[in-house]
């Protein structure tokens, strides 16, 4: 199945990828952040933990950059995402967690929009129960649609999730 029932122990992976990464990022200020549908409790996910390192100051990005390298990971740009770059995992390194654990692992700036995204949408769906049973039923729908396909799923989501997010988004908006 693309789409798993929710599961708490999302919650540890993300700690144990976060303490992975954090002993090997350098003394700067940063954040790191639990987002995306493995972060909501209660919501049914593809089993992929999301991470968002959140930094200050442009310089910030190249030190943050050279310390993921040596944790081995490679830069894949933005990826068409302005204000977000993406990380993945260079098949030449081991490590016990970060090679383990699946993930997607992106880096922004604290004025990026992609990371309001993340933020918002995530705040929003934990606070409201309704918004997050509509989204759990949309996905489950898409997975269907997709016949538990990745890369059909992930262009269904695209046409079909984005504007719910959108829409979710906006109200957070209003009541932040």
């Amino acid at each position: 199945m693309l789409i798993l029932t929710y599961n708490p122990a999302w919650i540890s992976d993300f700690e144990a990828i976060k303490l992975a990464i954090e002993t090997g990022l350098p003394e700067i200020e940063y954040s790191i952040e639990h987002v995306g549908s493995t972060s909501v409790p209660h919501l049914a996910a593809k089993p992929i933990i999301d991470l968002d390192i959140i930094y200050q100051q442009p310089a910030d990005f190249e030190r943050i950059k050279s310390a993921l390298e040596k944790l081995g990971y490679v830069h894949h740009g933005n990826q068409g995402i302005e204000d977000r770059d993406v990380f993945k995992r260079n098949e030449t390194y081991s490590h016990a967690i970060l090679d383990t654990v699946k993930h997607h692992l992106y880096v922004c700036p604290i004025h990026s929009k992609a990371l309001e995204r993340h933020l918002l949408s995530r705040d929003y769906l934990r606070k409201n129960e309704w918004a997050r049973i509509a989204y759990q039923q949309l996905k489950y729908e898409l997975a269907e649609q997709a016949n538990q396909d990745r890369k059909a799923y992930a262009a269904l989501k695209e046409l079909q999730v984005n504007p719910f997010i959108d829409s979710i988004i906006e109200k957070e908006k209003m009541t932040a």
